[in-house]
């Protein structure tokens, strides 16, 4: 089981991981090993209240596939087994993420100098049009 946070935790079997070679340029090292990790997890796989999960498929974005899967990849180090680490470390993030619930906005009122220095404002620009037009 993979904790992912607190009172979420997620077995390695719903977890699919797939090396591959890493993109970009060739080198000594590049060429001959696979150490880019993707991470493939169903989102109905993570147990999450059903508010959360939409905010985590909304946080996924294109990293959300067709199937309903969360695509995670990571090749940023020279070893599989620390881009794996990585890459369950987003997954991680992006549930705890997904946890944090919005802050709902009051509406509130302009404050009496807001509204006094936009009035202001107008007035002063529409006395500089007038201004333009009495000199033609």
């Amino acid at each position: 089981m993979i904790r992912l946070a607190p009172g979420i935790e997620i077995s390695e079997a719903a977890l699919t991981f797939t090396q591959i070679a890493g993109g970009g340029p060739g080198g000594q090292h590049a060429n001959k090993t696979a150490s880019r990790v993707d991470l493939r997890v169903r989102l109905d796989a993570i147990p999450l209240h059903p508010e959360a999960a939409l905010r985590l498929a909304d946080l996924a974005g294109d990293r959300l596939t067709q199937e309903g899967e969360l695509l995670l990849s990571c090749d940023e180090t020279r070893s599989a087994r620390q881009n794996r680490a990585q890459v369950v470390e987003r997954l991680c993030e992006l549930v705890l993420a997904a946890l944090v619930r919005p802050k709902v906005r009051r509406k509130t009122r302009r404050s009496r100098g807001s509204i006094e220095r936009r009035l202001e404002t107008k007035r002063s620009r529409s006395e500089t049009l007038r201004d333009r037009k009495a000199g033609d």
